[in-house]
């Protein structure tokens, strides 16, 4: 149709930049903020706006800062970090990710053979890329490693050995099966000794002399020698900055005994490869990759290193000391933001250890899970489709400087110790002081463990899996709740719950989660009107010797104190009030409290 010409003219289009009407204040921010955290108690009504800053900030156990969020004052003053692909590294290795995420590795440990190969050959099939193989004593045997790799495309599969026990052999053994088959070895494959990790775990041999015998074996084939394994440490309860600090240290120790050896420099770096752990500590996680490459750098740097080689090869490992053998699927959820950390973070090679890791050798469905959490991330969540999304992140690229700086103050501290002896008792000192902060900090749920600590299950069925012919020391973060666990208590606690149920409800809940925790039942006595009726349920739950009063501060005030009386007279031996109200009980619990500490307190009095 024509147009009207009479029509009057359309006036002309006007943009509006996006960013129009979006320009807040700092103040603003926290001004919306403080008002949130008033609704929710969490900051006085007489409280300056500014404090949110400190309320909302967590603090690593390295003392160092979270901020909840960035701002350009942050990052103002921090180094370069460069692009992706170039030095020094923090943006990543390359430039680009060749197989559109990361390279899903597998981990496999299970001495049966026959299940051993046919896992490889399922997982290869399903999305996995590399093969991690635990090879000697406590795993695949190193004859068996042939008829293993048999279907394997070892050109194209990175294949990484773990064998602290037998390495040169191991090594030895996977040589020959990259020579049979006539191909050049893929990129990424590593014989993985690491006689200082094993040193640290105390398993294993120290034998530098094999190691560089292994450096000879694997440079012809282009493969990697040394796995710095920092999960050594991890494992044992080390914080961020102490898995970094070792790390270093470890790699500088590696880069001169294959330098004494004869390597040039940049063929020693060119060697090495170093395994980190990712946490469900999703920030910091991402910040410790990055933080890493930036650090070995400058160590390749002041080595004499100016190749590529300074780029450091990373293959992350899913935490195992946060995993827990109670609740376990729930792991599946700690695995999936520590495998997210790991690739945002820049992770070269990522292996999601199976949901029950901690009860013993993974089963089908497990492995299954593993894999595919890479997989849903890469694939559908397309998480590796940009390198490094959170460089430019004002908040992340300072945790990563803060990190980088510690870690590096650290790392000195190490490298002038006078032996290798001196330099891990100085790590394992460090360590067992962070070991006991978190403790004490989970001990009073501070740092809470889902499934364990809190909301657990007491009844739950645990799956059974196969032990592990020799299983790793690892410091389980869940480890004395669960053995509280372990051992359930025989005889239940009665919770006196007064008043209706909308008044008892939030306490009777808190005290049968925090019971649990420990291994104790309770009995709930239902909803009350005053002592009769306590006493009442108290009668029909059989009377048990431990009570713990739930209810609201109005009812204990009002007859909190004859219910205590009542309920001594009528047998029991220890009163327990939830709340911090006086009312003549034996103790009180609320928030914050030791669960640790009181939990066996009250183990010890159902045992009188």
């Amino acid at each position: 149709m024509a147009s009207d010409p009479s029509a009057s003219p359309k006036p002309p289009a006007v943009e509006v930049p996006l960013s129009k009407g979006l320009e807040h204040t700092q103040q603003e921010w926290e001004k919306a903020t403080a008002a949130v955290l008033r609704k929710s108690r969490r900051l006085a009504e007489d409280a300056p706006d500014s404090d949110v800053w400190s309320v909302l900030a967590t603090t690593t156990l390295d003392d160092i800062s979270v901020t909840p969020l960035g701002t350009p004052a942050l990052s103002a003053d921090l180094p370069d970090g460069g692009l992706p692909g170039q030095a020094p590294y923090t943006r990543g290795t390359t430039a680009t990710r060749e197989l559109g995420g990361w390279d899903v590795r597998a981990w496999f440990t299970d001495p049966d053979v026959e299940r051993t190969a046919k896992d490889v050959v399922t997982d290869l099939e399903n999305g996995v890329n590399s093969l991690w193989i635990s090879a000697g004593t406590g795993g695949v045997a190193i004859d068996a490693l042939a008829t293993v790799l048999e279907p394997v495309f070892v050109e194209l599969a990175p294949i990484v050995l773990d064998a602290p026990f037998e390495p040169l052999e191991a090594a030895r053994a996977l040589a020959a099966v990259i020579a049979d088959k006539g191909v050049a070895a893929a990129p990424g494959t590593s014989f993985g000794a690491d006689p200082i990790g094993a040193a640290f775990r105390g398993r294993g041999v120290v034998d530098f002399d094999a190691t560089v015998e292994i450096a000879r074996l694997a440079q012809p084939l282009g493969a990697r020698a040394i796995t710095v394994d920092a999960t050594a440490v991890h494992d044992a309860g080390a914080s961020d900055v102490q898995e970094l600090a070792y790390s270093l240290a470890a790699g500088v120790q590696y880069l001169r005994i294959l330098t004494e050896a004869g390597f040039g420099v940049e063929e020693a770096a060119g060697l090495i490869d170093f395994r980190y752990a990712a946490t469900d500590e999703q920030f910091p996680t991402i910040a410790k990759f990055r933080a890493a490459r930036r650090l070995w750098n400058r160590v390749a740097e002041l080595s004499g290193v100016t190749t590529a080689a300074a780029g450091q090869l990373q293959h992350a490992v899913t935490s195992r000391p946060m995993m827990a053998s109670y609740d376990p699927y729930v792991n599946m959820l700690r695995t999936t933001v520590a495998a997210f950390a790991a690739g945002v973070g820049g992770a070269a090679a990522v292996t999601v250890l199976p949901f029950d890791e901690p009860l013993g050798l993974p089963e089908p469905f497990s492995r299954r899970i593993a894999r595919n959490t890479s997989s849903l991330l890469i694939s559908e969540s397309h998480v590796g489709a940009v390198t490094d999304p959170a460089g430019g992140s004002h908040a992340v690229e300072k945790l990563t400087d803060d990190l980088a700086r510690a870690a590096w103050e650290l790392f000195g501290r190490i490298d002038a110790t006078d032996s290798l002896e001196a330099a891990l008792d100085l790590v394992r000192s460090t360590v067992d002081a962070t070991v006991s902060e978190r403790a004490l900090a989970i001990a009073r749920r501070q740092r809470p463990i889902t499934g364990v600590s809190e909301f657990p299950n007491l009844h739950e069925q645990l799956p059974q899996r196969r032990p592990y012919p020799s299983p790793l020391t690892v410091h389980r973060y869940a480890g004395e709740f669960e053995a509280l666990r372990d051992e359930p208590a025989d005889k239940p606690v009665f919770l006196a719950a007064m008043g209706p149920i909308a008044s008892h409800t939030a306490r009777a809940t808190f005290a049968a989660n925090l019971f649990a925790a420990g291994g104790v039942d309770t009995v709930v006595g239902g909803p009350t009107e005053g002592v009769d009726d306590v006493l009442a349920a108290y009668e029909e739950a059989g009377r048990p010797a431990v009570v713990c009063l739930v209810g609201h501060d109005k009812a204990y005030e009002a007859w909190g104190a004859d219910l205590v009386t009542a309920l001594r007279e009528a047998g029991a031996t220890h009163v327990v009030l939830a709340g911090k109200m006086d009312v003549g009980a034996d103790m009180t619990v609320a928030v914050g409290v030791d669960a640790l500490a009181f939990l066996r307190s009250i183990r010890e009095e159902l045992t009188r």
